[in-house]
């Protein structure tokens, strides 16, 4: 039985993608196709018409917010009378595996760039902060890899907590989806940042509230603004199986990948392969986990067929 109380409001407007086009009123294109190539993910290709009329009016948005957070943070420096330097603007990015958040991220990074005010411009998958294959099987977690659990919450707090102080240089471990492992040694340094876009599946998570009422900070606390890629369970299973398909062919086909042994199923064999992996793991993920934060976004880009934003929705509280 469904307990919540019944209201007769939203805190959210919602935009077609005709009206949501027409915000970008004369923000200039300034992605070649040659660059949309370049950003767009295995399955899901970036076109012109979609960076138009769904990423230029969200940059526009974003950089509005960015220059405002900016003017803020200079004006309330001085009148501490103190000069703690820049302080990055944080956005989280949220969604289901095979949604298109990693496509969605390199698409924002590369427009916001552009953007004088606010040139440089980080990416930070948190991919990077699931804990090792090694520790994940000393936990008996590795069936539950991309669940809450099988993060390093601790550090990837720590990371944001550096990260939203201002300092000069923070270092992110890097994640390699060919070994389906951390990798030691290596990281990606984030320096100076004007803007850090945080990408993975829970980073819209609340913690669970201490009862002593001790402050206990949740990732999305570092966030200045916040998105989730939502689109329909059928229409992400299938994009995921198609990843699955096209990885087949091509990623796991590399000896040293972890996931080698795909590489030689038939395609009927990979398929239902797929769809158990999908179906056992990642949609329970998402009913579990990853839906329940949708509400918590600024922002919702509701998709449809062939990755298409269908819809925008604004928090207007």
């Amino acid at each position: 039985m469904d307990t919540r109380p019944a209201v007769a409001f939203s805190p959210y407007t919602s935009y077609s993608r005709e009206e949501w086009a027409h915000l970008r009123e004369d923000t200039p294109l300034t992605l070649t196709e040659a660059d949309l190539e370049n950003l767009s993910g295995v399955t899901e290709r970036v076109s012109t018409d979609e960076v138009v009329d769904v990423y230029l009016p969200l940059s526009r948005l974003l950089n509005l917010y960015v220059e405002a957070s900016q003017g803020l943070h200079g004006v309330t420096e001085e009148f501490l009378r103190k000069g703690d330097g820049k302080v990055p603007f944080v956005i989280g990015l949220a969604g289901s595996v095979a949604a298109g958040k990693s496509t969605s991220a390199r698409v924002l990074q590369a427009l916001l760039a552009r953007w004088p005010s606010h040139p440089n411009v980080a990416l930070v998958p948190t991919d990077g902060f699931l804990y090792s294959n090694t520790a994940l099987e000393h936990r008996s977690l590795m069936s539950r890899k991309g669940f809450p659990e099988s993060y390093n919450l601790p550090a990837l707090l720590n990371f944001l907590a550096e990260v939203k102080s201002g300092k000069a240089r923070v270092e992110a471990p890097v994640y390699s989806h060919v070994a389906y492992d951390v990798l030691h040694g290596h990281t990606l340094a984030v320096e100076n940042p004007d803007i850090v876009i945080v990408e993975g599946l829970n980073v819209l998570q609340p913690a669970i509230l201490p009862k002593d009422g001790e402050a206990i900070p949740f990732v999305s606390d570092f966030f200045d603004f916040s998105i989730y890629i939502d689109a329909a369970e059928e229409l992400v299973e299938r994009w995921y199986v198609e990843r699955f398909l096209r990885l087949r062919q091509t990623v796991f086909r590399d000896p040293a990948a972890y996931f080698h042994r795909y590489s030689t199923l038939s395609e009927s064999e990979a398929r239902t392969t797929a769809l158990s992996l999908w179906r056992t793991i990642n949609l329970v993920n998402l009913r579990e986990n990853i839906l329940p934060t949708r509400q918590r976004a600024d922002l919702i880009l509701q998709k449809g067929e062939g990755h298409a934003v269908e819809s925008v929705v604004l928090r207007k509280l």
